[in-house]
């Protein structure tokens, strides 16, 4: 079995309310200096063993179709243990 860790995040230029909730938040309890939150989601896939290449195309199939919304979301994909971040071109979508 191999686990593939997947990070999402909003895309620069993107408002991030929640982030912005947290950083009043933070604020408000007296932690100064917090130019900026951006809150994301972390999500651990367990697959069968593969190549790191096939878990790469499948994991990525998955955020394209549903774990991210590449159209306002970016999105890293990790193998632990492997110290290859397995991270999509960038998009030029905006």
């Amino acid at each position: 079995m191999a686990k593939v860790l997947v990070y999402i995040t909003y895309k620069q230029g993107i408002l991030d309310p929640q982030g912005l909730s947290v950083k009043g938040a933070l604020s408000s309890l007296g932690f100064r200096g917090v130019r900026d939150v951006r809150v994301g989601k972390y999500i651990e896939v367990e697959l069968d063993e593969s190549s790191p290449e096939e878990l790469k195309a499948r994991v990525e199939e998955m955020c394209r179709e549903l774990l991210a919304n590449p159209v306002i979301e970016d999105y890293r994909v990790e193998l632990p243990g492997n110290n290859t971040h397995l991270t999509p071109p960038a998009s030029d979508a905006q």
